[in-house]
């Protein structure tokens, strides 16, 4: 099974690909929507007592969160310390449950790939792009949205260019949804072509840890 990693900055049409992935039956696995639920069940303990007061009604408050976090890339560190290990691992139940299931291809739909080191724990890495007076439109239709919230999202995120880079395929989004999905038509045939060395990866990983255990 491909192991493909889509990623985009906010507001470059991430989501719009992802649902894309769906239509074409490849199954995604939304690494943003897991944290969600993170932060309303498993994780809620753990950051309770990393981050006391954090917490309402059994559920992170992620304002109050944010506040503790902002500007101390320590405070982040250990947030991610608690929060990336969880993640992997759902992602990578995910994935066995997929390749069990006879798919081909599966998305890990992850925000901050690159940022994260998360590239290599994919077969291919797929980013979405638009024009940045093109993304800041976007994002500031959205409900609640500031400059200000903009700003300090784009800020933690890899510059759109570097993104580009380092991507093995670039989605231009910034014009129609139609031409995006035309761009991504092309582009699940070419992957089907194509194998991945991920899964085996797991497999020996899990194998010596049943091993050693």
């Amino acid at each position: 099974m491909l192991v493909i990693g889509l990623t985009g900055g906010i507001g470059m049409g991430k989501s719009s690909a992802a649902a894309h992935f769906k239509r074409h039956g490849v199954p995604v696995f939304d690494a943003d929507a897991y944290v969600h639920q993170l932060y309303e069940g498993e994780a809620v303990p753990l950051i309770e007592a990393a981050f006391p007061g954090t917490t309402r009604d059994g559920r992170v408050d992620r304002g109050l969160l944010v506040k503790e976090v902002a500007g101390q890339p320590e405070r982040l560190k250990a947030l991610e310390g608690i929060v990336h290990p969880l993640v992997t691992q759902a992602e990578i139940d995910f994935l066995c449950d997929q390749e069990a299931a006879g798919a081909s291809m599966a998305v890990l739909e992850i925000p901050l790939l690159f940022e994260t080191g998360a590239e290599g724990r994919v077969d291919v890495t797929v980013t979405a792009s638009a024009p940045e007076k093109v993304q800041r439109t976007r994002v500031l239709e959205r409900d609640g949205m500031t400059v200000q919230k903009f700003e300090a999202l784009r800020a933690r995120q890899l510059d759109d260019a570097d993104r580009r880079a380092r991507a093995d395929h670039v989605l231009d989004s910034g014009s129609t949804l139609e031409n995006l999905q035309a761009q991504l038509d092309q582009l699940i045939e070419s992957l089907k072509l194509q194998d991945g060395t991920v899964m085996e990866r797991l497999r020996a990983q899990g194998q010596q840890q049943s091993g050693g255990s």
